[in-house]
């Protein structure tokens, strides 16, 4: 059964009353929050999303702060928000936008699709929501709301399905109202047509939605063939020094936690943490930062998931001697105080635990 009124129509009258219009991007709505906004909620949900954004505006106000910033002083904020390398493209775009666009925020498609970090959704969505330009997104949200309305089965992330996708949200977007329908499109994903319980009976467009109409919602989208995680383990030492200092590495650029500070680990792939011993232990420190372990403790292990493996996570904390080699020489080692924190950009696990090592002191 089809109504008389468009499906962006439906939106936009559902969105005036029901939309969220008070999230801290929307007031002012201008190009650089906008830019940082689209890209924090790239695979992560607006309530963890808000918190992240206040500190960084606070921190970097507009482009030419961001710009003249450190990597290490970007990913500090970053730190736990995950996807690390948002963090890193966003401070090479704020780059790039002063010396190609004279720190200007470019307005065209095609100019902000060059910027590192930006695909066609998110140009679209920067278009949409900063210059009200009619531009089509689709987001996680909006290929969730299309498959049920249109009950396309298949997963979103195949060639075949997301070109049908592009199509359906293309056709649906209206000519005017942009900054409205794009944010519209993308609340009624979040907060009505959700992933597990979506409230069809307030939706909207539920009389032409053929998922509501089959009475089968929840098999939309198709989910991926998922297999089984795998899982790693890894031992990471927490060698302090007499001044209660940490030691930190800086991870290679590429691959996991590229540019972060994380603590040495034994060999992972070669010493299982089950077999390590005291000497291992007393060895690598000795070796590689010629530092004597005095005492060390065996913490709790614990599990950090990523996207596409398990990792168990076993520490040893390690009081030693001060360093005989001078570590501060070298620009991917530090000792890293814990209070105050120096900023750099921390992986999740490794920001726990020194928090956790901070706290044990604290209360002795």
């Amino acid at each position: 059964m089809h109504t008389n009124t468009s499906f962006s129509e439906r939106l936009l009258n559902w969105f005036k009353q029901h939309g969220r219009h008070d999230l801290p991007w929307q007031h002012p709505r201008e190009p650089y929050r906008v830019w940082l906004s689209e890209i924090m909620l790239q695979q992560t949900q607006v309530k963890t999303v808000i918190p992240y954004f206040e500190r960084f505006i606070n921190e970097f106000p507009n482009i030419a702060k961001l710009a003249q910033a450190t990597q290490d002083e970007v990913l500090h904020l970053w730190t736990g928000l995950g996807y690390y390398a948002r963090g890193r493209n966003l401070h090479k775009a704020a780059q790039k936008i002063m010396e190609d666009h004279a720190g200007v925020f470019p307005k065209f498609y095609d100019d902000i699709l060059a910027l590192p970090g930006i695909g066609p959704s998110t140009s679209a969505a920067i278009l949409a929501q900063a210059f009200n330009q009619p531009s089509t997104i689709l987001d996680g949200n909006v290929k969730r709301v299309l498959t049920r309305f249109h009950a396309i089965s298949g997963w979103p992330g195949e060639k075949k399905i997301e070109t049908q996708l592009w199509a359906h949200a293309k056709q649906h977007t209206p000519n005017h109202s942009a900054a409205d329908y794009t944010q519209a499109i993308m609340d009624l994903g979040a907060t009505v047509c959700s992933r597990s319980k979506p409230s069809c009976e307030i939706c909207p467009i539920n009389q032409d939605c053929t998922a509501n109409a089959q009475g089968n919602p929840k098999d939309y989208p198709t989910s991926k063939k998922r297999s089984t995680l795998p899982v790693k383990q890894t031992t990471m030492l927490l060698l302090q020094n007499t001044d209660g200092e940490i030691l930190l590495q800086q991870r290679p650029a590429q691959g996991i936690w590229g540019n972060l500070w994380s603590l040495p680990e034994m060999e992972p792939h070669k010493i299982k943490p089950d077999t390590i011993t005291p000497e291992d232990v007393a060895f690598i420190s000795q070796q590689n930062f010629g530092c004597t372990i005095q005492s060390s403790k065996t913490l709790e292990t614990f599990r950090h998931t990523f996207s596409h493996y398990h990792l168990d996570i076993q520490p040893l904390l390690c009081r030693v001697s001060t360093h005989t080699q001078c570590v501060m020489d070298s620009d991917s080692q530090v000792w890293y105080k814990c209070e105050p924190a120096d900023k750099r950009g921390l992986p999740a696990p490794v920001k726990k635990l020194l928090e956790d090592v901070l706290e044990n002191r604290r209360n002795k």
